[in-house]
This record gives C-alpha cells, structure tokens and sequence, in this order.
C-alpha cells in the first residue's frame, strides 16, 4: 500500500508538502492506520512500525505484490 499525508506548508512557496508512506497494513479502525513500513531500496531507513491519523491522509493506493519468478524465466517476458 502506498499512503500519502500531508506534511506542512512549504515556508518559501507556501505550497503543500507530502510525504508517502509504503508498506503492509497492520490495521485500520477508521481512525488510525497502521502499517510496517518497508526499508528504504539504499538501505538508508530500516522498516518501521507506524500510526498514521486518518486525518493526515490525502490519498491510498494498493500495491498488488510481485510474483514470484519461477526458475529458469528470468527476462524472459
């Protein structure tokens, strides 16, 4: 799932400022939404454990999960 909340207005545009958020969903009670968010593809930010308020959130998008290659297939699409 890909969650995108607001984060703030831009001090010198003035202009929204979001932040996305990718992971699994843990839970939903309508209120707050939690996930584990995945680590970073750098390996900069470690998964994580997070609540986020219903009210922060712009939008949500599934993310399906990948297949998984059977052997022998690799670029052969």
């Amino acid at each position: 799932m890909v969650v995108r909340v607001t984060d703030g207005t831009d001090p010198y545009s003035g202009r929204p400022q979001y932040r996305d958020f990718v992971g699994h969903v843990r839970a939903w009670d309508g209120k707050t939404l939690r996930m584990r968010r995945d680590a970073s593809a750098n390996g900069a930010r470690p998964e994580e454990d997070v609540a986020i308020d219903a009210d922060r959130i712009v939008r949500m998008k599934p993310v399906p999960e990948r297949r998984a290659e059977r052997p022998g297939w690799e670029g052969k699409r």
